[in-house]
């Protein structure tokens, strides 16, 4: 599966340090850089509608993006890190990871459950227990997942996914030793559990009285 890559516009940025950083801020933009890929840190900025529009599309972290700057493109790669406002939440800097062609790289891969209405486990009164939300693999720069696309819809109470049972891992290998890991399973209905440990407590407590009349006897 060869990549495909999401275009996003950039401006260059000359100046490094923050005094500049807060320069490109005042018009609006948010200070970024794009590193690796045996080349020298480039300094751009952005528009922070884009990197809010990718950070609430699932997946981020593992989107390919090509870089495009006024004169063409600056590389391709992820958006490896965004510094976010403490109190307003929007972002101050981003960090972005230039990639070259076969290189190697760890990334974590987002798990997108699908199908919950429609699985008999649920229907049945079960719940949904997402083990891992995300999966950190190793692969190439060419064969990076966006996510991981989970259907439960055909899985019963007690029924799991597991590692062996995704779909697009071809060409990556997951960081994690165990050999297959739990993705999701559905758990019994907890009104069940907590029924039965109603009736143990109240076939205790009538064996208690019991023993109570017959020692009194």
């Amino acid at each position: 599966m060869s990549a495909t890559f999401t275009v996003i516009k950039v401006s260059s940025r000359e100046k490094a340090g923050k005094g500049a950083a807060r320069a490109a801020r005042r018009q609006g933009l948010v200070p970024a850089v794009v590193y690796g890929g045996k080349q020298a840190p480039t300094l751009i900025a952005l528009d922070p509608r884009l990197v809010m529009r990718e950070l609430s599309r699932p997946g981020w972290r593992s989107r390919l993006f090509d870089i495009q700057g006024e004169n063409g493109s600056l590389g391709r790669g992820l958006m490896r890190d965004i510094q976010l406002h403490p109190v307003g939440d929007y972002p101050l800097h981003v960090d972005f990871q230039r990639l070259a062609v076969g290189q190697h790289i760890r990334v974590e891969i987002q798990i997108i459950i699908e199908g919950e209405e429609k699985a008999p486990g649920i229907k049945r009164g079960g719940v949904v227990n997402i083990v891992r939300h995300t999966v950190e693999v190793n692969c190439d720069a060419e064969h990076i997942p966006e996510s991981f696309r989970v259907d439960i819809s055909g899985l019963d109470i007690h029924d799991t996914i597991r590692w062996s049972d995704l779909a697009g891992t071809e060409n990556v290998t997951p960081v994690m030793h165990d050999v297959d890991f739990v993705i999701v399973t559905i758990a019994a209905p907890t009104v069940e559990v907590e029924a039965s440990e109603d009736a143990a407590g109240e076939g205790s407590a009538g064996g208690d009285e019991k023993k109570e009349a017959s020692s009194e006897g």
